[in-house]
């Protein structure tokens, strides 16, 4: 009796651990399918409609923080994680800063300022985007509100010239 009752016990167990390897692919599945929750790994949304995002950016008062890069470059892939990111968490940014990764090697379609569609790679084209990484600070009308920050530049004081480039970038909208 006590052998049968280990059995039960233990084809319950299998089956608990089955459910719960069945329910995290298919949380992963429902994650990977969605476009709305289309991070990469370093938690910035690519860029889908640039009029309507640095709108949304410019009515909280700041401007639209573009990263341009490309998936085999491991600079915009460390300032993504270790500058952007952690900017776009803190307190003074959290519920204004908005940053946007727009992909230098993607097709992926993409609405411009003016309401034109294009692509990832057309608009770093027209933009003049050749070596990434790139951060650009936009404001709602396209127009560009700060030096970009070409080149990943001394990890030392890449934080510094974020917080310049938001910050003059932000006076030029106030300015408006």
């Amino acid at each position: 009796m006590a052998r049968r009752d280990s059995r039960e016990a233990m084809t319950i167990l299998e089956g608990a651990d089955m459910l719960r390897h069945l329910a995290g692919l298919l949380g992963g599945l429902i994650l990977a399918c969605s476009p709305a929750l289309a991070l990469d790994a370093s938690g910035i949304l690519p860029a889908v409609d640039l009029r309507s995002e640095a709108t949304a950016a410019a009515r909280a008062g700041a401007p639209l923080v573009v990263i341009f890069s490309r998936d085999d470059c491991k600079f915009c892939k460390a300032i993504k994680r270790d500058y952007l990111l952690p900017m776009s968490r803190q307190p003074r940014h959290r519920d204004r800063l908005v940053v946007r990764e727009v992909r230098q090697d993607s097709e992926q379609v993409l609405t411009g300022f003016s309401g034109e569609k294009t692509s990832h790679a057309s608009f770093a084209r027209s933009e003049k985007v050749k070596l990434v990484p790139v951060v650009a600070f936009y404001g709602p009308e396209g127009k560009p509100l700060a030096e970009p920050i070409v080149g990943a530049r001394l990890p030392d004081f890449y934080q510094s010239y974020l917080d310049d480039g938001v910050e003059a970038a932000s006076r030029k909208l106030q300015k408006r």
